[in-house]
């Protein structure tokens, strides 16, 4: 599991540590994972490589000049450009001169050409502490080294990416690679700072015992979803497997019936009754299905409801809503059954609630716009669970689910751009819905459910469809449990 932690909890684990430790211990540590993460970059060839270092006035600017000594000891040709030079790490500057490296102040006319040709870009410029973006200097340094293509190894964090956030509020750094210290920030496991980080290392300098058993956000690993999933025993029947009723599809839509109901199939139910009127679709495509056009208080007993998917406009669609509420079982929401739900009446429900919006859904459910929530994607995850009393998955390039207690928000670490596609959705509701119906509390049934998805997204042959994705899903299954 990737546990990520805040900047001032960071902070206070390195004081902390710093206080049992002789000073400068801590930068060493750094400095030698972050040069040892530069030299497998520049393989085959370290000696004579041409290495520029991107030096600011913090802390990440001191380990970027002692990782480029070490270089420059290996027989790299480094050179740091000082954004700040009265500011720049003193002991810093003074190892990489002593170890022939040189150092220029980044302002000299021309000294931002140096990027062109190099080997490789090493980002020192701002810390975990930055905010509001960087400045006009260090924002046209950036685009030179972007509009010279070499690649950047970043220092904890890219330069202009906000470290609890994932935020981008302006020009950023595109790592090629990012060493983290000590644990992993939120703004490298949580879009749109995910995808400025590229390759993620973590460097162990020591924090572990320092650091809070309850991280801001963590991702589940293989391991932890195989403990997670539910198998049967041998006195398992279908009952007990956990059945799962579906509300989905319409006239319209009756695809999205199909796609929902194939994902909890293969999310292993039990059972699945499906009550709809696209209930021939269904029973066409799956015979072993329960289906009944009737209402969904009327299909039989089910251990957990989802419904949503595809119900379009049709003018019964909200009774079907309505029926799913009242029950006392669990209850996920997708789709057009997110539409105008009220607050205090999903906080009245004796059972959990899991929502499963994407970006446009959660920006009507939180009365804002797309661009905020996208933008600010770990904040708007965390006020929709507390607002409607319910765990929430936000869809997106990085899947979050949060629960309405607050505490780590999960961020789903598998995946593919591919799975942008119509009806992956649906096919998650499915999966998702019957892990519940298993028994999986709502926090638990939504990570396993989205790591399972990302999976088959990624097993299903290119360019994959929601069936493609949905027939992925038992080689998903056997990946995670190597059965």
């Amino acid at each position: 599991m990737r546990t990520a932690h805040p900047v001032e909890t960071v902070r206070a684990a390195e004081r902390a540590l710093m206080a049992t430790l002789p000073e400068g211990t801590l930068m060493t540590r750094a400095a030698a994972g972050l040069a040892a993460a530069a030299a497998e970059l520049l393989r085959p060839r370290l000696y004579g490589a041409r290495v520029v270092l991107l030096i600011g006035s913090g802390d990440n600017g001191g380990d970027a000049l002692y990782a480029g000594a070490r270089l420059a000891r290996r027989g790299a040709a480094v050179t740091a450009l000082l954004l700040r030079p009265e500011r720049a790490h003193p002991g810093g500057v003074a190892a990489l001169r002593a170890a022939g490296g040189r150092t220029d102040d980044a302002a000299t006319p021309g000294a931002d050409g140096r990027v062109d040709g190099a080997a490789l870009v090493v980002d020192g410029i701002t810390g975990i502490g930055g905010h509001g973006g960087l400045r006009q200097d260090a924002a046209r340094l950036v685009a030179r080294v972007a509009a010279a293509g070499v690649p950047v190894l970043a220092v904890d964090l890219p330069s202009g990416v906000e470290a609890d956030t994932g935020k981008v509020p302006g020009e950023a750094v595109r790592a090629a690679m990012t060493v983290t210290f000590g644990t992993y920030k939120p703004g490298l496991l949580v879009d749109p700072g995910r995808e400025y980080a590229g390759e993620v290392r973590l460097v162990d300098i020591g924090l572990g015992p320092h650091l809070p058993h309850d991280p801001a956000v963590s991702a589940l690993g293989r391991a932890e979803v195989a403990a997670l999933l539910p198998r049967p025993s041998a006195e398992s029947d279908k009952y007990r497997r956990g059945v799962v009723g579906v509300v989905a599809g319409s006239a319209r839509y009756p695809g999205a019936a199909v796609l929902a109901v194939g994902g909890a199939l293969r999310g292993g139910a039990g059972a699945v009754r499906y009550s709809g009127p696209a209930a021939d679709a269904v029973i066409a495509r799956y015979p072993e299905a329960l289906v009944s056009t009737g209402t969904p208080r009327e299909a039989g007993r089910v251990q957990a409801w989802i419904v949503g998917p595809g119900l379009g406009q049709d003018p019964d669609a909200p009774r079907r809503v309505d029926d799913v509420l009242d029950a006392d079982v669990p209850v996920l929401i997708d789709a057009d059954g997110l539409r105008g739900l009220d607050p205090a009446r999903l906080r009245a429900r004796s059972a959990p609630t899991l929502l499963t919006p994407h970006a446009g859904e959660a920006a009507a459910l939180l009365g804002a716009d797309r661009a905020e929530v996208e933008a600010s994607r770990l904040a708007s995850v965390r006020e929709l669970a507390a607002r409607y009393g319910a765990t929430a998955l936000l869809k997106g390039s990085t899947t979050l689910i949060a629960a309405p207690e607050g505490g780590t928000v999960r961020v789903n670490p598998t995946g593919t751009p591919w799975l942008a596609t119509a009806g992956s959705g649906d096919v998650l509701s499915g999966l998702t819905g019957a892990l519940l119906a298993a028994g999986l509390g709502p926090l638990d049934a939504a990570s396993v459910g989205a790591y399972l998805h990302g999976l088959a997204g990624s097993l299903a042959q290119a360019p994959p469809t929601a069936s493609t994705v949905g027939e992925a899903l038992p080689e998903a299954w056997a990946r995670v449990t190597d059965a």
